[in-house]
């Protein structure tokens, strides 16, 4: 049933962007920074693009350090910028596309055209250590200028040659003095460049040498994990313009503000993804959003994923949930509807691309949708802030987004064939690299009802555990663990006991560096192999071990892993003449149930500083591995 509002209610019900204004209009747009991102997120999924780049143009009027004074825990990020030709249409959308994600930016704009003293210049604004992400923008006129007129094909193969060079060179330089992750991007082909050459197979020379060009910006990013490229490609391809062709002409703005703006929104999703708030779990609607129908009224014969015209775009999307479903995200259905007709139509109608199997968790029922995405939360042991949630309804989308507003929404279109467009709009499950533990996930936690089972029928925990016959091996973490090591770092939230946040390149770092132990925890039990499930980061300074941090899986809570690794490491510091090792806790919202977790394993208090609480244990009384366990352990002073 549609609710039709009064006048008077559509007077007085503002827009995101009203809302927007009102807070600036009454100075408290600081204070009220955290409620800046539901607004742009509504502006997003509204489709008010203009509406959200009037947004960025009044933010970026904001004075950052007036929001940290009055919101101190605000997450902030800087953004340094340089390239060939003018890009500071690129500032307003960056500043909202980092604030739909709860991120203040500072951006730092270099100077026209002086991306190579930029990037040679130690002091310039790209290496100040405390940069984030330095932009360095290609545009076409980075290759064009440096060609002479007139020009054929065997020029701009040479020239983008040279070119691919010199920017290989100085992004390796870059990265190796710089603290900041590079980025750079691919350059569309312009089709004013093709069509001066008059001869098509000069045009396709000329075709080839651009795409090895791109390509070879591509391949820089395979081979240096600090580097980092947007590819650009497919963003035009979607038919956002290369330029406006008189701002290029008379401003050297090569890359039009759509572009630019479109550029933005990935940057903030390779920031979100760095930052380690990759999501990890995908929920979808049913009913017109699995299938075209609805199951209660229509049945399941009335009910399509294939063989009609809407039915097909249906199972086409189906296609696509499955295939982010098999690179390790988890997928669970919320729908309105009875358990038990769902379930029957994911076993056995013959349109369906999804099956049951496919699914961690299928919750159909008639409670609200807010109550169920927390259910399925706590059934996964997962935080809602790693949910994603899809559907069609705009009631169940603004219901979600006001009561759980860590929750992704993309509301999906009326139109089944912008489903797919919709979902991957935002890249919210992007990550650096896929790894074995990421591929096998969905099988991970189906066997996690098996162990439910199992916990049900134990007289007792002590039971069992006993029962679950668990495997701990741990090692020194070696190049084959560097990837899911930062991953753990970069994802684990709640048994996160510093939170200190590592990227590829600095577990590589450590692993390398003698005075440092990075260890990776492998866990399995009856039901099956988890994998790495933890890391423990430690250096050594004089007699003493320090441990920067320690991680561990939400999936193998409470099962003696964590007291097992921490037994191992005590005895092999003693066993290595350590007279002690020290540990600290930085406590967060995620992480308090940890709070506790040293002194349980006999470290005693020692300091606290900044917030930091800080432990030490002296060798003496040393813990024992639980009963339960089975140790595999390569480390010194261990037993196996």
């Amino acid at each position: 049933m549609t609710t039709v509002s009064s006048p008077a209610d559509r007077e007085t019900r503002k827009s995101p962007l009203e809302s927007l204004r009102a807070l600036r209009a009454d100075g408290t747009l600081a204070e009220n920074y955290p409620s800046v991102a539901p607004l742009l997120a509504a502006m997003v999924s509204g489709g008010a693009d203009a509406d959200f780049r009037r947004a960025g143009n009044l933010l970026a009027q904001l004075d950052r350090q007036t929001v940290l004074t009055a919101r101190p825990d605000t997450e902030t990020a800087v953004v340094a910028l340089t390239g060939h030709s003018t890009i500071g249409g690129v500032r307003a959308p960056l500043t909202a596309e980092f604030a739909r994600h709860g991120v203040l930016v500072e951006d730092r704009l270099g100077d026209f055209d002086a991306y190579l003293r930029d990037l040679r210049d130690p002091a310039s604004a790209l290496h100040a250590p405390d940069v984030d992400l330095a932009l360095w923008i290609l545009d076409p006129q980075t290759l064009l200028d440096e060609m002479g007129t007139p020009w054929q094909a065997d020029d701009l193969v040479r020239t983008a040659g040279r070119k691919l060079a010199q920017i290989e060179s100085l992004a390796t330089a870059f990265t190796g003095n710089a603290t900041a992750a590079l980025v750079l991007n691919t350059v569309p082909l312009p089709r004013s460049v093709t069509h001066q050459l008059i001869d098509h197979e000069s045009r396709a020379r000329a075709g080839i040498a651009w795409r090895d060009f791109n390509s070879g910006l591509l391949r820089l990013a395979l081979g240096n994990p600090r580097i980092h490229v947007i590819d650009l490609d497919p963003v035009v391809a979607s038919g956002v313009p290369l330029d406006e062709p008189r701002m290029a002409a008379y401003a050297k703005a090569n890359l039009g503000d759509d572009l630019l703006a479109r550029y933005a929104r990935e940057v903030a999703h390779l920031s979100r993804m760095l930052r380690g708030r990759t999501k990890k779990v995908l929920v979808v609607d049913a009913d017109n959003t699995l299938w075209d129908g609805i199951l209660g009224d229509d049945g399941p014969d009335g009910i399509a994923a294939a063989t009609t015209f809407r039915g097909e775009a249906f199972g086409n999307f189906q296609r696509v949930v499955k295939q982010i479903g098999t690179q390790g995200i988890l997928l669970a259905v919320s729908s309105k509807n009875d358990h038990e007709p769902v379930v029957q139509v994911l076993k056995d109608h013959p349109d369906m691309v999804l099956r049951e199997a496919d699914f961690a968790r299928v919750n159909a029922n008639w409670q609200p949708k807010d109550a169920n995405l927390l259910d399925i939360a706590e059934k996964l042991n997962l935080g809602v802030d790693s949910f994603v949630f899809a559907d069609d309804s705009p009631f169940e989308c603004g219901l979600v987004a006001d009561s759980l507003p860590q929750v992704a929404v993309v509301r999906l279109d009326e139109e089944p064939a912008l489903h797919i467009e919709k979902l991957l709009a935002d890249g919210w499950f992007d990550t650096a690299r896929l790894t074995d533990e990421d591929r096998a996930r969905a099988a991970l936690y189906r066997t996690e009802s098996e162990r439910a089972e199992l916990l049900e029928n134990a007289g007792s925990m002590e039971e069992y555990l006993e029962g679950l016959g668990v495997r701990v091996k741990l090692a020194e973490a070696g190049a084959g663990d560097i990837d899911r090591v930062a991953q753990l770092s970069l994802r684990t939230n709640q048994f996160n006991l510093t939170t200190v946040r590592l990227q590829p390149a600095d577990v590589t770092a450590r692993v390398d560096d003698p005075d440092h132990l990075v260890l990776a925890i492998r866990s399995g039990d009856r039901f099956g192999d988890n994998g790495v499930v933890g890391a423990v980061f430690a250096r050594r300074s004089g007699d003493e071990l320090h441990v920067d941090n320690m991680l561990l899986s939400c999936r193998v809570f409470a099962r003696g892993i964590e007291q097992t690794a921490v037994a191992s490491l005590l005895a092999h510091a003693a066993a290595t003449g350590a007279r002690a090792v020290l540990a600290s806790y930085r406590p967060t919202a995620k992480n308090k149930n940890v709070r506790e977790f040293w002194p349980s394993m006999g470290f005693t208090p020692t300091a606290t500083a900044d917030d930091e609480l800080h432990f030490r244990h002296d060798l003496e009384n040393l813990p024992a591995v639980p009963t339960h366990i089975l140790l595999d352990s390569t480390l010194e002073g261990t037993a196996s």
